[in-house]
């Protein structure tokens, strides 16, 4: 099953829930998943991967976090204030370490497509060079329109597969949460796979994302 890497259309969209939820739904399918976070910056996504998936990889947690820094801000100027290089080549030997072992690996980026692990490099250079595949997150919100469009144009310039995307709705204009995925759809000709309510309960939040689950697992199966 072909791996796939997970962003977002900024920062705090909500990539850590739906990796999590998606881990979950797929381990349901029987299939051998891990999620893995190249570069983590402040709070523990990986510690809300394990709650929301079920699942916990402990004697594999180097390789899928390679990066953790304490500064909540850009993998370039995280590691800069903690005088740690990040270095490419050891994101891609920890992917593929996985890649060997498990059955699907998702990969959740570090804020947006377009973020800098360096003074020279961006995220979107690494999904580049191991040719993944990526699912996008938006917070269904004013302004949603716009930076989806942009993630996708920096997608298609460099010719990365988008998969699809997914909603999670703020508090907000019902006409907004409605409007956002359908113009943005006929504008980009890309998937919705869909809208994810705003629950604090992740049971029921997992309820919600099923139907997601469901048509994210039917397109993974043809790779």
């Amino acid at each position: 099953m072909k791996p796939i890497f997970v962003t977002g259309t900024d920062t705090s969209v909500g990539k850590t829930v739906i990796c999590g939820l998606l881990a979950r739904f797929l381990k349901e399918k029987g299939i051998d998943v891990v999620i893995q976070k190249w570069i983590e910056t402040g709070d523990s996504d990986i510690e809300q991967h394990k709650i929301l998936s079920g699942i916990e990889h402990l004697k594999y947690l180097k390789h899928i976090l390679p990066y953790k820094f304490k500064y909540p801000a850009s993998p370039h100027l995280a590691s800069k204030m903690e005088k740690r290089k990040i270095a490419k080549e050891k994101i891609k030997k920890s992917f593929l370490f996985l890649l060997a072992r498990f059955d699907m690996v998702i990969v959740e980026g570090t804020g947006g497509v377009l973020v800098p692990f360096n003074g020279k490099e961006l995220m979107v250079d690494i999904v580049k060079d191991l040719g993944l595949s990526v699912l996008i997150v938006a917070k269904n919100r004013v302004g949603a329109i716009n930076h989806m469009l942009l993630t996708l144009e920096a997608l298609k310039a460099r010719n990365i597969e988008v998969l699809g995307m997914v909603f999670n709705d703020e508090e907000a204009d019902v006409a907004i949460l409605n409007d956002n995925p359908k113009i943005i759809k006929a504008l980009s000709k890309i998937k919705v796979f869909g809208r994810i309510p705003h629950l604090k309960d992740n049971n029921n939040l997992y309820e919600q994302f099923k139907p997601i689950g469901a048509k994210i697992w039917s397109l993974l199966r043809k790779t």
